[in-house]
């Protein structure tokens, strides 16, 4: 089912790189509506959005009432209720220490500069219909981070709220709900709520239009399908292996599980585990294709291999299931989050371990990182030069300036210095 890699293949790089690019291209999913629908909310609104929701999810009720929440919420199994406390304690703590802190400057002449973080002022949060771990993981950051506005997008299931996903948000100081989904939920929030930025994860459609929106607003990133890579020995217990890779491969079938290791022996017994881990899971023809179309086994040849494949592959979530993963770890760069030793599934961090899981996936961990944070700030500079301060920079600065042959700006800062 899974396809195997050998890197004693000396091409294994570029077989590598092409079968991930397969992926990461996104050239079989169809976004072509998305312009239309994100264009047409634009110009009409919230008349738009609701002639979206209705065609695509038979739904017409954009908006949900107090009391219609507070429904909803009593019919929340108290189990799941404290699950989500539980949850929202551990992501509380852990995101509190990301408080970013402003700096203060001041030189010999007396010239000051302060760079102070500022809350954004309004964030849209896509969270998936059934997924109130995500609604907890984008709001607590924003709520720390004192944004004033806080709108959530969630899709109704046949006309229904989400009951935890509605405690979640009443949790976590949610302003306001719109109950639509796809392209015509991020339109909503860009051209009717008018948030500032939004994040959270989604379908194709979803990210395509985040994608579509960007630079009107701001966004967390292109989310794409979710991703597991295990590191495993001779020694590490294989139902773990398998079911680590069967756990994420039941997100969607374009999810991605691959599993690195030097030893061939226990590339058999992994196969068979997942196999067994398939027969009587729900979502099994969602994993099934996961796994065949997705799926890949590497076996490589030493240490520096494995630390070069994962760093090339950069995977959203990476397990190292080994004994002595305190050799790789300085030398992993790329990577969402790295769950280390035997006792850290990573499906513990999509819930309550207290880190984030809304991360970089198809290799952008190269050059972005989870959500945090500091996603829901600015950061402005503020400078305030002095009588001498001016003189003693500035005549520098005009060297600079005339050199570039930006004489206006030469002349302003002359305009500020007072001769003697």
């Amino acid at each position: 089912m899974i396809k195997i890699l050998n890197c004693k293949n000396k091409y294994y790089k570029n077989k590598l790189v092409n079968f991930l690019e397969i992926r990461r291209s996104r050239k079989s999913i169809d976004t072509t509506l998305v312009s239309k629908i994100l264009n047409d909310i634009k110009k009409n609104k919230l008349k738009a959005v609701i002639k979206y929701e209705k065609r695509y999810s038979k739904n017409n009720k954009i908006y949900t009432s107090k009391n219609e929440i507070k429904e909803t919420i009593k019919n929340l199994d108290p189990k799941i209720k404290r699950a989500i406390d539980f949850a929202y304690s551990r992501i509380y703590k852990f995101h509190s220490l990301q408080r970013p802190k402003d700096i203060k400057y001041i030189d010999k002449y007396n010239n000051r500069i302060n760079y102070k973080n500022i809350p954004l002022q309004s964030v849209g949060i896509y969270v998936p219909a059934n997924l109130p771990s995500t609604l907890l993981m984008c709001a607590i950051p924003a709520q720390i981070s004192k944004v004033k506005k806080i709108v959530v997008a969630n899709p109704r299931i046949k006309g229904k709220l989400n009951s935890a996903v509605m405690y979640a948000a009443k949790k976590c100081g949610v302003s306001s709900i719109i109950t639509c989904g796809g392209a015509q939920a991020i339109g909503n929030l860009v051209y009717v709520e008018k948030v500032n930025k939004i994040v959270g994860p989604g379908s194709d459609i979803t990210a395509e239009a985040k994608r579509l929106v960007f630079g009107t607003v701001g966004i967390d990133g292109i989310a794409g399908p979710s991703e597991i890579l295990v590191v495993a020995d001779k020694n590490t217990n294989i139902n773990e292996i398998g079911t680590s890779l069967v756990g994420q491969s039941e997100h969607g079938p374009e999810s991605q599980c691959i599993l690195v290791t030097k030893h061939k022996e226990i590339i058999s017994k992994v196969q068979k585990n997942i196999l067994d881990n398939l027969k009587n899971l729900p979502r099994k023809k969602i994993a099934q294709k996961s796994l065949k179309k997705h799926g890949l086994i590497i076996l490589c040849k030493n240490d520096n291999q494995i630390v070069d494949v994962i760093n090339e592959i950069a995977p959203e979530h990476l397990e190292l299931n080994i004994s002595n993963y305190k050799k790789y770890i300085n030398h992993i760069v790329n990577s969402g989050s790295v769950c280390i030793g035997k006792y850290t599934p990573m499906a513990v961090t999509d819930y309550n371990s207290g880190s984030q899981h809304t991360l970089p996936t198809l290799g952008s961990s190269k050059y972005s990182s989870g959500l945090n944070v500091n996603d829901f700030y600015k950061k402005i500079s503020y400078v305030n030069l002095s009588k001498k301060g001016v003189a003693k920079i500035g005549k520098f600065a005009i060297q600079m300036s005339d050199f570039e042959e930006l004489k206006a700006h030469s002349k302003s800062i002359k305009s500020r210095i007072r001769r003697k």
